[in-house]
């Protein structure tokens, strides 16, 4: 397996288990049972699960009151937008 491929198979896992940890934060605040702290929800985005979290507010419908929520997507995204811009021009 190829850097590469390591990589993309990395976001993938991340962007899953942040869909994953939205749609069980939704959940369990319906059922007021045990929710996922906001920081962690946070921090999968920031480490490349950007697009989970992306999905997850939008067919949960979780945190699109949250403004925090959009701009931690949205910076997590020009980050590793950077990161890789970076990476290509060296």
């Amino acid at each position: 397996m190829s850097l590469t491929e390591w990589i993309l198979g990395a976001y993938g896992a991340l962007s899953l288990t942040a869909f994953v940890a939205y749609g069980w934060d939704k959940l369990q605040a319906k059922r007021g049972g045990w929710r996922v702290p906001e920081k962690n929800l946070h921090v999968l985005a920031l480490i490349g699960g950007f697009a989970g979290a992306f999905l997850g507010m939008r067919v949960f419908r979780h945190k699109t009151k949250h403004p925090m929520f959009a701009v931690m997507i949205g910076v997590s995204v020009v980050v590793h937008g950077g990161v890789w811009v970076w990476v290509w021009m060296r």
